[in-house]
């Protein structure tokens, strides 16, 4: 008996597999490096920046399409692409291009590859990007103006943040009340990574949020992605005893 259920379930598990093959549909995550060269061994794949405009404007890779995601006409511009052809979807650290890759397999798309970790991991990996000429680099962060930032004789809380960051919208109200509440005590610094991303590569910074917290310009504890207050409080506390 026992060894007809294995039968019957090693049945059942490779019916689906063959459900699944047949279908033809799938979705691969791909390393930025991994991404780089598959889509250079592909020249003919469909490449989509599924960031907003602004995001798209401050820097791409080459040859993308810029549709955004969270934009009303997503699905409709999408459906003008070509299905059978592979397609190749990033966004700012992998969110939204995860989301965005599991909607084109659904109507139809049969191969997609997503970019873990998005853009930032492919800054962090000093790939080739495409810049709008026209922007200005004056209100960007040198790394003599950051250290000069690190100089207070008070703690030092560092936000590299982005506008679209969901995680950092959550974080921003409670950083803002330590800025307040903690004055005295803890200067808080936001830094937007889209606009400082020369910066970002030199402290390494490859996903979003990053908090870095300084005492006397030495870097004493860092985190990425989203925390609490509490847990922001509690290194705070640590370093000012």
């Amino acid at each position: 008996m026992s060894k007809f259920f294995v039968l019957l379930s090693a049945s059942f598990f490779f019916f689906c597999q063959c459900s699944n093959s047949q279908n033809g549909a799938k979705k691969v995550s791909l390393s930025a490096n991994e991404f780089s060269v598959k889509l250079t061994a592909m020249p003919e794949a469909q490449l989509i920046d599924v960031r907003t405009p602004k995001e798209y404007e401050l820097g791409h890779l080459q040859n993308a399409l810029n549709i955004d995601w969270n934009g009303s006409e997503f699905e409709t511009q999408v459906s003008k692409l070509d299905k059978a052809k592979p397609v190749f979807v990033y966004c700012l650290s992998g969110g939204r291009s995860s989301s965005a890759a599991s909607k084109l397999l659904s109507i139809g798309f049969k191969l997609v590859y997503e970019m873990e970790g998005g853009i930032m991991k492919w800054r962090a990996q000093n790939l080739a990007e495409v810049h709008n000429s026209l922007l200005s680099k004056s209100s960007e962060i040198t790394r003599v103006e950051y250290d000069s930032i690190l100089n207070s004789d008070k703690l030092v809380l560092v936000d590299f943040y982005a506008d679209w960051c969901g995680p950092c919208k959550k974080m921003k109200p409670y950083l803002e009340e330590i800025a307040k509440d903690m004055a005295e005590k803890v200067l808080v610094i936001r830094i937007n990574a889209d606009g400082n991303q020369a910066l970002c590569k030199e402290l390494k910074i490859d996903g979003l949020p990053v908090l870095m917290l300084y005492k006397d310009k030495v870097l004493f504890w860092t985190n990425t992605g989203y925390l609490s207050k509490e847990a922001v409080l509690a290194q705070i506390k640590l370093l000012n005893k």
